[in-house]
């Protein structure tokens, strides 16, 4: 059974009030009589630790503490009692706690000079990063035979076939929201059939290639920054270096091609999707036979619109590799930078894929193709 520290009260006329501690003045047993002793509503006259057994720095502490504010004098210490609580008496600090708050005209510039200190290093490091992955892909250009195909088409799987079922779940989703919504608002104009005309351009050139691509930035991006982090947390990186193995070449490179080469395939596949699942909702709710709508499409939609997604879908895809692994190379220090950096890679592939498919509606629209 713990044995708790407590304390006992003696008056006396000539000597003044005593505070008798008695029992381990240990951080296991010292919990209660910190409690009481913080309450003790006067000061006391000495402080006797003479039926005191055991004690440690934090037991030396409170009575010191509490000598301090009371005023008591503390008697009765045995040798190590005393050295412990001479030590924590020599140990004393004023330095204030927290940092002192700077005024406003010293605290604004130096939070906006660190912001862009921050980013100018984070520019170099992308640019650096971006260097290392050329040459790595000039170096497998002049040595094929370092192409590591193995792990490529592992990616490719990874990437693109695993996530066929989730992204074509998706896309029927959202053929059917399109379909839906698209025939409410139509029919107000008495243009209701113009439906295959909207859900089929809207699959095809915009939100079927857009929803793949930040599908694989939550799902592929994260795992890439997850993977690459991980490894560089337990030296893996640093052990492929001092073998002889580029990073690169065997980490970096498999995953960019794969995100490249997928994204095509995934965007074009969701844009099929979307296109059934608009067909579905139209044939239950609109009246349009099913296969009507897809004989349609071929004629609504241009092939313009499928070359315009054939060609986002690869920048996409590229974006949203080098944003994972980026952040999982940029790992260091503890797991809880793991997480930290795989967030900042899916916040970054997606917001990038949505900058840069606002580009590609202007430039496209500005070349005829819109």
């Amino acid at each position: 059974m713990r044995e708790w520290a407590d304390f006992t009260v003696e008056t006396d006329e000539k000597d003044g009030t005593s505070l008798v501690l008695s029992g381990p003045l240990l951080i296991s047993s010292i919990g209660v009589l910190d409690r009481r002793l913080r309450e003790w509503p006067g000061p006391v006259d000495r402080i006797d630790l003479s039926q005191v057994g055991a004690v440690d720095t934090v037991g030396a502490w409170i009575v010191w503490r509490f000598a301090r504010d009371s005023g008591g004098q503390i008697t009765g210490a045995s040798e190590d009692a005393r050295r412990l609580i001479d030590a924590v008496q020599g140990s004393q600090s004023e330095a204030e706690i927290e940092a002192p708050r700077l005024p406003l005209l010293t605290r604004v510039p130096a939070a906006i000079g660190t912001r862009v200190f921050d980013w100018g290093v984070g520019v170099i490091r992308l640019l650096g990063f971006l260097g290392a992955i050329l040459t790595a892909l000039g170096s497998l250009a002049v040595n094929p035979r370092r192409l590591r195909i193995a792990s490529i088409t592992r990616q490719f799987e990874l990437v693109g076939i695993s996530a066929l079922g989730i992204i074509g779940l998706m896309s029927f989703l959202i053929g059917i929201v399109i379909a839906q919504q698209g025939a409410v608002q139509l029919r107000q104009f008495g243009a209701e059939i113009y439906t295959v005309n909207l859900t089929g351009r809207l699959a095809v050139r915009e939100l079927g290639v857009l929803m793949t691509a930040i599908m694989v930035a939550g799902r592929s991006g994260s795992a890439f920054a997850a993977q690459i982090g991980t490894m560089k947390l337990t030296e893996e990186v640093d052990a492929m270096r001092t073998i002889g193995v580029s990073p690169m070449e065997a980490l970096i490179v498999p995953r960019l091609l794969a995100a490249v080469f997928m994204m095509p395939l995934l965007g074009f596949f969701s844009a099929g999707i979307a296109i059934v699942g608009g067909a579905v909702i139209s044939d239950v709710s609109l009246g349009i036979p099913f296969f009507s709508f897809l004989s349609r499409i071929q004629e609504v939609v241009p092939l313009r619109d499928v070359w315009v997604c054939l060609v986002k879908a690869p920048v996409f895809g590229m974006i949203v590799a080098l944003a994972g692994c980026y952040q999982g190379m940029q790992v260091q220090g503890n797991s809880e930078e793991v997480g930290l950096r795989t967030t900042k890679a899916v916040v970054q592939g997606i917001f990038m894929v949505i900058v840069l498919d606002a580009f590609f509606a202007v430039f496209f629209t500005e070349v005829g193709w819109g």
